[in-house]
């Protein structure tokens, strides 16, 4: 009676599948895992701003960035401030929930274990001191420093890069709290000090649109003294810069002002925390090149905003701006998209990496994986073989034969894709061989 042929042929083995599938599975998972520690969050889409006091050209500044991120779909949060000093003390307060700030140069001094970032130079900011026109007298305007001693003196608020600068000028002037009044006070009170005639003069810094710089230079009675020294104070603080404001710049149909007016100037610099998001220094970047770019009394177009930076380093993101411009993808694309993109490729790396040999060397590993369980079998019929022309009176035929049905009864229960259906036949056919073998080797003892 011929034996039943139970075996199953399939498209594929599901046990061989799993034992060649998971171990590669487990591999592909943790090239991800591995990709995972490196890829960026989704950018926040909320940004703290520190900008600066009320009329200041900080906070128009910082109203600028609000309409431009916005469209980005980044909400600004404008966090009024003192000015440049409290700005820097901001930043470097990790308690402080602050992303960004406004930095005069020459106000930072770098610290041991600084993590601040620079995204680069936005636009001169001069220094302007105003005076009252009566305190020339017959001698003419004034046009030094040390010709305050002794006066009410305006030097900016606490905490503003105005204060910081006029403090270095009046000391290299050895002018001081002991033989001139020196009083904080900035922004626009300026305007309401000098009509009580509270103050002689006032130390401001600012770009002329600003509004107490621009308010001043209106005021009657007010004057703005052209510096000697500009040149001299350049060589001595490297940070600043010589500016000239040229005769009628303010008012040409007025002819205001009447001379030429020598100033000097620091920079206002835009400073990051290292944590910050690469995608909000880019759009950051965007920004600036936005609103800081189109000329003015003391720039020529384009010339803002540029890769300098007095104090901190300039940061790889912005660096690779002022190189390259935008990134790529965001001059194609909305915002959200690039940015998702550009955080899909940091996972692609692995998952090209890892299935490629994957690809490569799975159909193998599974063949084989398929192979071997036939080739288990082969060897198994081959022992009995060799067994049987060694010794054939070591069992009897019928035992002989168990042994060969037993290997039968095992390959005709094998699950078998049907790609290598015919390694089963073949082998069904030589297991007859070695049952002949057998029969005429052996007897019936």
């Amino acid at each position: 009676m011929k034996q039943r042929i139970s075996f199953r042929l399939r498209e594929y083995s599901p046990r061989d599948l799993l034992i060649v599938g998971l171990p590669l599975l487990v591999l592909v998972f943790a090239g991800f895992w591995l990709a995972s520690r490196f890829i960026q969050p989704a950018p926040p889409d909320t940004l703290v701003l520190a900008t600066g006091g009320e009329g200041g050209a900080y906070q128009s500044i910082g109203a600028a960035y609000k309409d431009v991120l916005g469209r980005f779909g980044i909400r600004v949060v404008e966090r009024p401030s003192a000015g440049s000093t409290e700005n820097l003390e901001w930043l470097r307060n990790p308690e402080q929930a602050v992303d960004a700030g406004f930095v005069q140069s020459g106000s930072a001094s770098v610290q041991e274990g600084d993590t601040l970032l620079s995204l680069g130079s936005l636009y001169n900011e001069p220094l302007w001191i105003f005076y009252r026109e009566e305190l020339a007298g017959e001698n003419g305007d004034l046009d030094r420093i040390a010709q305050l001693k002794g006066r009410r003196v305006a030097i900016g608020g606490a905490g503003s890069g105005a204060r910081h600068l006029a403090q270095e000028l009046l000391d290299a002037n050895q002018i001081d709290a002991s033989n001139t009044k020196l009083i904080e006070q900035g922004d626009l009170s300026l305007v309401r000090a000098f009509a009580a005639r509270k103050v002689d003069a006032a130390f401001v810094v600012g770009p002329p649109q600003s509004a107490v710089v621009w308010t001043l230079l209106h005021t009657p009675g007010i004057k703005l003294m052209s510096l000697a020294h500009a040149e001299a104070y350049t060589r001595r603080f490297p940070y600043l810069s010589s500016l000239v404001l040229p005769r009628g710049a303010i008012n040409m149909a007025a002819d205001f002002p009447p001379r030429n007016v020598r100033l000097v100037a620091a920079t206002a610099t835009l400073v990051v925390r290292e944590d910050i998001h690469p995608a909000l220094i880019g759009i950051l970047m965007q920004a600036m090149s936005e609103v800081h770019s189109e000329p003015g009394i003391f720039q020529r177009p384009g010339e803002f905003p540029r890769a300098t930076s007095a104090d901190f380093p300039l940061a790889p993101e912005a660096a690779r701006f002022y190189k390259s411009g935008k990134p790529w993808l965001q001059r194609y694309l909305p915002f959200w998209a690039a940015t998702l993109i550009d955080r899909m490729v940091v996972l692609l790396i692995p998952l090209i990496a890892v299935l490629i040999p994957v690809t490569r060397f799975a159909p193998g590993l599974y063949n084989w994986r398929v192979k071997s369980r036939i080739y288990r079998r082969y060897g198994e019929l081959k022992f009995i073989e060799a067994e049987v022309e060694a010794d054939p009176g070591k069992l009897t035929r019928a035992e002989w034969l168990e042994r060969v049905d037993a290997i039968e009864r095992d390959v005709n229960h094998m699950s078998i894709p049907l790609a290598f259906s015919d390694m089963i036949y073949t082998l069904r056919f030589h297991i007859g061989l070695v049952r002949k073998v057998i029969e005429k080797s052996t007897t019936d003892a």
